[in-house]
């Protein structure tokens, strides 16, 4: 589970509090170190240069700025980073003319499908110019709509099962020579009418019950003994899919330029073990989560940030959507953009559901 660092505003006042969100406002616009003079210069602060080198001073003391190397300008730490994300968590909000663009757009694509997904991840990459990720609802346990068998050759079928969660997952079985499609038709037939809205565990008693005198009922039950080790490898995994786009956008962030740190980072993702935690930890939350930098359990993503929100149905089904970045992320934009888009989200599990 990621670690999340708590920091009270309490301690600074409100010209301190206005300094360090210049800082880093103006750190995640230009990518460079920012000194009392610029700060002075650019934002009003209404006290000379000498008071806001006093000030930047007292916030490094505080551990909430450093400075690179020999640098006068200051940069925020991890822990600066979410005094700044806790000081605006409420009040990040999509403009309502972006929100009529992307429920206009999510209104094209096709309820229960990938697209779906695609579009979240898309959408929120357009928006943030970083990556966007998105990840399918997934229940505890899935519950089987329809399964279909399609004969490939003398030998081999396709099982395709459809899972009421909108998820499809299709595998390869062997079936005696010269076994037709026709049989084929008829032992998904069959199947269907024992699988529809039932889990892996009810599925295995409704073969374990079979009686033996249905015709094909040996393939009947082996066909229903592999759609139980499929559904049970898929309830296993915590996430069963990654759904991203714009990883083209944090390729060209100066933190990631001339090195293998990206590729490090989407590494440390495709352990799934990390992601499942995260979801876990989101859909607990019930609400926009903000992972930092060390704040990340992977010690190759101490250099990133991911800002996600859950959707769908606790219980039932449960998914992810967010943005992954630089730690000097547009925060009040990426909370803002995730928030609506896991809004969009919990519509199609409604629907599928309904």
């Amino acid at each position: 589970m990621a670690r999340r660092i708590r920091r009270s505003t309490g301690p600074l006042d409100l010209r301190t509090q206005a300094i360090l969100r210049a800082v880093i406002e103006e750190y995640v616009t230009s990518a460079l170190p920012v000194g009392s003079h610029a700060l002075v210069e650019r934002y009003g602060l209404g006290v000379s240069s000498a008071t806001v080198r006093n000030i930047l001073a007292e916030l490094e003391l505080a551990g909430l700025l450093t400075h690179p190397h020999t640098s006068a300008g200051r940069i925020p730490t991890d822990e600066g980073y979410r005094w700044y994300v806790e000081s605006i968590m409420d009040a990040a909000l999509m403009p309502e003319i972006e929100q009529l663009m992307i429920r206009h757009q999510f209104g094209q694509v096709e309820y229960a499908s990938e697209h779906w997904f695609r579009l979240a991840a898309s959408t929120i990459a357009s928006l943030t110019s970083n990556a966007g990720l998105a990840t399918p609802a997934k229940p505890a346990a899935a519950h089987v709509r329809r399964i279909d068998l399609v004969a490939i050759n003398e030998r081999l079928a396709s099982l395709v099962l459809v899972m009421r969660e909108g998820a499809l997952k299709q595998v390869l079985l062997t079936v005696d020579e010269g076994t037709s499609q026709e049989t084929l038709t008829a032992v998904a037939a069959t199947l269907n009418g024992i699988v529809d809205g039932r889990t892996a565990r009810e599925i295995a008693r409704a073969i374990a019950r079979l009686p033996d005198d249905r015709p094909e009922i040996d393939l009947v039950r082996r066909v229903g003994e592999r759609i139980v080790r499929t559904l049970q490898e898929y309830d296993t995994a915590a996430v069963e899919e990654v759904f991203s786009d714009g990883l083209l956008n944090v390729m060209g962030a100066p933190e990631f330029a001339h090195s293998d740190k990206l590729r490090r980072v989407f590494s440390a993702l495709e352990n799934r073990t990390y992601l499942g935690a995260l979801v876990g930890d989101v859909a607990a939350s019930g609400d926009v989560r903000v992972y930092i930098g060390h704040e990340n359990i992977p010690a190759d993503m101490r250099e990133v940030a991911l800002v996600l929100a859950p959707y769908g149905r606790a219980g039932s089904a449960v998914g992810v959507v967010g943005v992954l970045g630089p730690t000097r992320l547009a925060y009040p934009l990426a909370i803002g953009t995730v928030r609506f888009v896991s809004g969009l989200m919990n519509e199609l599990v409604d629907h599928l559901y309904a």
